[in-house]
């Protein structure tokens, strides 16, 4: 059996990252299924233990090769945060709220995280992906999704979302999809 005839699964709720994830997967000729996936996540400042509890539900649920991602934002000058909890800050205060916590900080240095996990029923596995960067002064760009308007990475001068093909090629996500790849290769 070849890696391309396998049924992997992304479990998520959240859209934009199944697209993003698809559109590196396909590269390497790797087909992913969606699976529309709501988890009350357990509350950890560790991606990694959060994603690991979230395979494990969606293997109990779906009973096949799946995986899951787990994303935060962590400002150094906010002590991390807003970190594992950055889908739920985004969603209450949004890129604009990041800002208002910023305004009078100097120190703009920020890093996202990654950490994807994926279980064959057998094993559990762990990808990370890691991008520093700083803090936009304001919102810039109209693409991507998240924080990405806000975020800009390491020697570059746009933010995430002012520059799309420079977020698919240096970015967290990009960086533990493309550790996922390689293994699923070598394994299938």
């Amino acid at each position: 059996m070849s890696v391309s005839d396998l049924s992997i699964y992304f479990a998520t709720s959240n859209e934009h990252k199944f697209n993003e994830v698809r559109g590196v997967l396909s590269a390497s000729r790797i087909k992913i299924e969606h699976l529309m996936f709501k988890h009350n996540e357990i509350r950890s400042d560790s991606l990694e233990e959060i994603a690991f509890e979230a395979v494990n539900a969606a293997y109990v649920k779906l009973k096949k090769p799946v995986f899951v991602e787990d994303t935060g934002l962590f400002i150094s000058a906010l002590n991390g945060f807003p970190g594992t909890f950055s889908a739920w800050v985004i969603n209450k205060i949004g890129s604009k709220g990041i800002l208002k916590l910023m305004r009078s900080e100097q120190n703009r240095a920020a890093s996202f995280k990654t950490c994807i996990a994926f279980s064959d029923g057998k094993d559990i596995k762990t990808f990370f992906g890691e991008c520093s960067g700083a803090i936009a002064n304001k919102q810039r760009g109209k693409s991507g999704f998240g924080f990405d308007p806000i975020f800009i990475p390491a020697d570059y001068k746009k933010t995430f979302a002012e520059d799309t093909k420079t977020k698919n090629k240096l970015s967290h996500r990009h960086q533990a999809v493309l550790k996922l790849a390689d293994f699923l290769i070598r394994k299938y």
